[in-house]
Parts: C-alpha cells; structure tokens; sequence
C-alpha cells in the first residue's frame, strides 16, 4: 500500500438514521474547528474508504445504539477497512460519539475492541447521549472534538 501523508484533519466517520449522531458528529466538528486550526470533515461511515483513516490526524466514531451495539453502518466501515488497515499500524488518536437507546456501554465496548486492532489509541472518555440530543449534549459533543483536536495538534495524543 502506498504511503499516504497525514493532513491537519480531524475525520468524524458517523452513521445516522434520526438525526441524533448527526446532530453530535456537527457539534463535535464545530468544536474542532473553533479550538484548534485543524479541519473537521464529516464522513458517511457506509461511504468511508480506508484512505480517510491513513491521511487523518485524529478520528470521532459517532454512531447510534442499535440492538445493544453500533450501528451496522459503523460496522460495515470497520468490516471494510480493519484487515487492509492492520498492516499500516495507524496509532492515531480516536474518540467515540454514542446516540443510545439504552445505555450505549455495548456500543462503546465493541468499538473500543476493534480499535485496539487497527491499532488506534483512545484519546478521550466517549460521549453517551441517552434518548433525544439536548443542548447540553451537543456542548459536550463539542468539548469532545475540540479536546482531541487540540491535543492531537499539540502532540499529546
């Protein structure tokens, strides 16, 4: 695979059926941009080529709860990309974005899994909203992208 130069890009790799995880991946990108001079592009998980992962400085999973995990969406993003990803070693930073139903811990604990693999490092605590996204969900979905974006151009993470 041919090497691939890292951009100032903090990629948000979400999927959304009511809006909810739409709503928290916007926020969280707006805190990117308004904390740091990194660039905050959404991606459409089912549409998400393994190149957004190579050429990223740091990346937000944001995915609803569905049946006690992530979203088939998310999940055909890692079905798509862990095997060709394994060998690039990526080790960048990651933080997760939870629109949950129940409690989201499925959901988070499957993703933390598949992203040891990759492998990629957890940079921050994952937001979990439970029901409907409220102003004060969406600040923290916001604290979250600008935290990972100021400490992944920092060089902490």
């Amino acid at each position: 695979m041919e090497n691939h130069q890292e951009i100032g890009e903090v990629a948000i790799i979400y999927h959304s059926q009511t809006g909810h995880t739409l709503a928290l991946a916007e926020a969280a990108a707006e805190g990117v941009t308004a904390n740091s001079s990194l660039t905050a592009k959404l991606y459409r998980a089912l549409d998400t080529p393994l190149e957004v992962l190579t050429v990223a400085r740091a990346i937000i999973f944001a995915t609803p709860e569905n049946f006690g995990t992530m979203s088939g969406g998310l999940k055909d993003f890692f079905d798509r990309t862990f095997y060709p990803a394994e060998p690039l070693q990526l080790n960048k930073p990651y933080a997760v974005l939870i629109s949950a139903g129940n409690d989201g811990r499925g959901a988070l604990r499957d993703i933390e899994r598949i992203a040891k693999g990759y492998p990629l490092r957890k940079a921050a605590e994952a937001v979990i909203v439970r029901g409907n996204v409220t102003q004060h969900d969406k600040i923290r979905a916001h604290e979250l992208g600008g935290a990972l974006a100021c400490g992944s151009e920092l060089g902490i993470f």
